[in-house]
């Protein structure tokens, strides 16, 4: 192992090791990143397993923080990140081993300094806390919404919609509701409010611990007459008490004595703000029925416009006998002050419970009850317990990665902030795709579901069946959308949130022209196919025959029945076609010339296909009394069951003489795109659409895509599964079909979605192409703790790229698979990866698992068989089995 000894000096950064010492010269001028660089290359060269730094931390709350080019930086983050090799100080507090920076890294998310703007509203999502019904973004505690900071608080399933008058239309928004700010606790010096974006703050440190779902924020503050303040702030948001969280703050005045005041704020003028696309829609949701404040509790009372949800947020301060306080306008107040002197300490405690009519009754007199027994210290408590028995069955440990570690453990943890196994069996909500973590999509749920439940459904069944439930409920919304489409059975819409019915805008903003454009994404009538296919996921996995005999088969025939009235025989053809939708590529609403929507597109096509012959089996496994009961709900009749085996028979597909998988009919009439020549002119070219709308064209005229489409059919369906279909309907595909096709397809696509590369690179493992496997799969990785798209999350995280990262790690690179028959075993490990261990259920068999390059050794808690690379294997219980590849 070659431990590096790291000294920092005014310009020269040393370094000692076995082989000698290295010195990089520097200038102030130079940033820390580029710095940084240099430095990383140096450690590479000399084989740098971990950094020892020598130099004294400049921060009381970190051992790796230093100062480089006049600015304080964290050297773990500018080193591990780009390097995966760990730092440590060896002095100071915080890690001081390598094991200790180790640990940090893979369970904790760090920020060091100060951030604004965009930025800090990325770090904000970033440090959002949860626990499926409350989402609590990660902003100072006392802050009000502005262009630097957005302390956003959302309850899952509560929407509001208004009509705003944009463009000569009335557009309707329903959104997620920011409700009213209550983390709120502000600091004040002799009377002086300390503002923490415009203070100067010359310690300033950010944790998110994981492993416990906690947030600490640490700062040191530069008075006038130089005194210096130490403030802490602690959150976290009880995971068994789910309709309570609670901060804490410390206040410690390290060098004067003075007056400390603490004031505390309830917040009722909050708007929903966070999205610059949205300003030109109404954003105030709720009108405040009642603003009470009694000694330490204050209360709210409001009902939400137009959904009528009634709702109380109510707030308990301790930590004071006495709090002075005022109900003005939208906005309770209270405050206490004490005189504190140098080194003596302050800690003020705020619980905040919030109860919706939407689950609960009797909402003041639920929250006066909770506030009687919750504290910090149970929720802190709660929310430990809950998550270490998260992270027992939902962790997945790799090693030779730390990066890797850090990120798939992130999104680990947001996947539960979003939905948790305690809060969402009580809840009528589903996960939306941005999470709780923001304003984006205003909160909607979408196909993203597609992505992230059959992560819950291998570690958690019960949380992915309480999902599911959202959908089975909205049911007749989704028969009531394909009746007023003119079709039948169920059409589940495009953007979905409190009621069912569809919510995708009529216009959307282009941030580049700043004109409004019609929205026709609602024709993504793919979204059924993502909830049979979970519907389908669910009892594949589960065996849970009980929810199909009350939810899963009429739904899974209600949508069936809608594709039935969707494909029309072409009788020029003698093909069914499906005409009039939308693929997840979303540049293409239509093609030139012709009406609106598209027709045939492969991945819609396909997953019809497959529906219907997975309809056709499950009817053979499923009791006869079962399914006859169901499909008389559903309205699924014999006709309906002789169209399908028709239409499966018969379903348009459109592929080259090459074996290039077309994404819709007439795609290879479009005129072709250089990508590469765009991105020279314009840089990012993401959304390249918004590019060609600006300058009064169209991307329909085009060969590009914004996302994986044609080829999307293979993340959800085992090769073989797919290629039999194209087979069947008369297309043999080449044997180097996926190949040429992903070579052809990421040559048009701009990855405009953060879905898009995850997907690519699954297919990449699949096809053994692992530098482009990793390539891909690393930037989805670290999409939104990268920001990769500029901005985007500090609207939210992107839920289904988050969930879709865990999946590849689990089926494609560890290559556990169980879309097939049997439960199988491929590993395809990255290279630099060492081993992949987790643990997951199976057909109600708890399976552990762990992968190296050589070998799997598996423990199951009953008897199964598993396929290793195409073998079969007996597996007993309890007794731990490697077997070598």
């Amino acid at each position: 192992m070659a431990t590096i000894k790291l000294t920092v000096e005014p310009a020269t950064i040393l370094l000692h090791g076995e082989q000698g010492d290295r010195s990089i010269q520097y200038t102030a001028a130079e940033s820390s990143a580029a710095i940084g660089q240099r430095l990383n290359r140096e450690l590479q060269a000399l084989g740098a397993t971990a950094v020892a730094l020598r130099t004294p931390t400049a921060s009381r709350f970190s051992t790796t923080i230093i100062e480089l080019a006049g600015k304080k930086v964290d050297l773990a983050t500018l080193i591990t990140d780009q390097t995966n090799i760990p730092v440590y100080g060896l002095r100071g507090h915080g890690a001081t081993t390598m094991e200790d920076a180790v640990a940090l890294a893979g369970h904790h998310l760090t920020y060091y300094g100060v951030f604004g703007g965009p930025e800090n509203y990325v770090q904000e999502t970033l440090l959002t806390l949860g626990n499926g019904f409350i989402g609590l973004r990660g902003a100072y505690l006392s802050v009000d919404a502005n262009q630097d900071n957005y302390p956003g608080l959302y309850a899952a399933g509560l929407f509001d919609q208004q009509t705003t008058k944009i463009a000569g239309h009335n557009v309707e928004n329903e959104d997620l509701v920011n409700l009213p700010n209550a983390q709120f606790l502000q600091v004040s010096v002799d009377g002086v409010p300390i503002d923490p974006q415009s203070a100067k703050l010359i310690d300033v440190y950010r944790d998110l611990d994981m492993q416990k779902g906690t947030m600490t924020l640490q700062t040191i503050i530069a008075l006038s007459n130089g005194r210096h303040l130490d403030v802490k702030a602690e959150k976290v948001v009880d995971m068994v008490q789910w309709h309570h969280y609670a901060v804490r703050m410390t206040v410690t005045p390290l060098d004067f004595t003075g007056t400390i005041t603490i004031s505390s704020k309830l917040d009722g003028s909050t708007q929903n703000r966070n999205v610059a696309r949205y300003q030109a829609f109404k954003s105030n949701h709720f009108d405040i029925q009642k603003l009470a404040v009694q000694g330490p509790d204050a209360t709210l009372l409001a009902e939400t416009k137009s959904s009528q949800v009634d709702f109380v947020v109510a707030t308990r301060l301790h930590g004071a006998d006495e709090w002075a306080g005022q109900a003005d306008g939208d906005v309770a107040w209270q405050k206490s002050s004490r005189k504190l002197a140098a080194g003596e300490s302050w800690t003020v405690t705020k619980d905040v419970v919030l109860f919706t009519s939407l689950e609960s009754v009797n909402l003041e007199t639920q929250a006066d009850r909770l506030l009687a027994v919750a504290s910090y210290d149970t929720a802190r408590d709660n929310a430990a317990s809950v998550w270490h028995r998260i992270w027992q069955t939902a962790d997945i440990e790799i090693t030779g990665d730390i990066t890797s570690q850090k990120l798939v453990r992130l999104n680990i943890f947001h996947t539960y902030v979003t939905a948790s196994p305690l809060a969402n069996p009580h809840l009528d909500a589903s996960v939306g795709a941005r999470g709780l973590h923001g304003e984006g999509y205003r909160g909607h749920i979408f196909w993203d579901e597609l992505f992230v439940l059959p992560f819950y459904t291998d570690h958690n069944p019960l949380l992915a069946k309480s999902l599911l439930a959202y959908r089975y409920r909205r049911l007749g919304a989704a028969r009531q959308n394909a009746a007023q489409a003119h079709y039948q059975g169920a059409m589940y819409p495009w953007q979905s949130g409190m009621v069912g019915d569809e919510q995708t805008p009529a216009l959307r903003l282009n941030p580049i022209t700043q004109q409004w454009e019609t929205d026709n994404s609602y024709r993504q009538r793919h979204v059924s196919l993502a909830v049979a296919y979970n519907v389908w996921y669910y009892f594949h996995t589960t065996q849970d025959i009980l929810f199909m005999r009350d939810q899963g088969v009429e739904m899974l025939l209600s949508i069936a029945k809608f594709w039935i009235s969707a494909a029309q025989l072409n009788s020029q053809t003698g093909y069914y076609d499906i005409t009039g939708v939308m693929g997840p590529d979303e540049f293409h609403e239509g093609v030139p010339g012709k009406p609106a929507g598209l027709t045939n597109n492969t991945y819609t096509n396909v997953m019809v296909v497959w529906l219907f012959a997975m309809l056709a089996t499950l009817q053979s496994q499923l009791p006869e009394d079962l399914w006859q009961a169901s499909a008389a709900r559903a309205d699924f009749t014999k006709e309906d069951q002789r169209l399908a085996r028709d239409i499966a028979n018969k379903m348009a597909l459109n592929v080259s003489p090459e074996g290039i998988i077309a994404q819709f009919q007439g795609y290879f009439d479009l005129q072709p795109v250089d990508l590469a020549a765009y991105g020279e002119k314009y840089g990012d070219v993401h959304r390249l659409d918004r590019i060609l709308k600006a300058r009064g064209d169209s991307p329909d005229a085009y060969q590009i895509a914004k996302q994986a489409d044609a080829l999307m059919a293979f993340w959800n369906l085992p090769v073989a599964t797919v290629t039999d279909i194209f087979s069947d309907l008369g297309h043999e595909l080449p044997a180097d079909f996926m190949k040429q096709n992903l070579a052809y397809w990421l040559a048009r696509t701009t990855h405009g979605s953060t879905l898009s590369r995850v997907v690519y690179s699954a297919l990449a493992v699949q096809d053994h192409q692992p530098e482009l496997a990793w390539q891909l799969f690393s930037a989805a990785l670290s999409s939104d703790y990268r920001d990769i798209q500029g901005g985007t999350t500090a609207e939210g995280i992107h839920l289904g790229v988050m969930a879709a990262t865990l999946t590849v790690v689990q089926r494609d690179f560890a290559g556990i698979d169980d879309r097939g028959e049997h439960l199988t075993i491929d590993p395809h490990l990255p290279e630099h990866w060492q081993s992949i261990h987790f643990n997951r259920l199976y057909q109600g068999i708890r399976v552990d698992f762990l992968v190296t390059k050589a070998a799997v050794t598996i423990t199951a808690d009953r008897p199964l068989t598993i396929y290793i690379q195409g073998q079969p294997k007996n597996i007993p219980a309890s007794t731990p089995q490697t077997i070598k590849f």
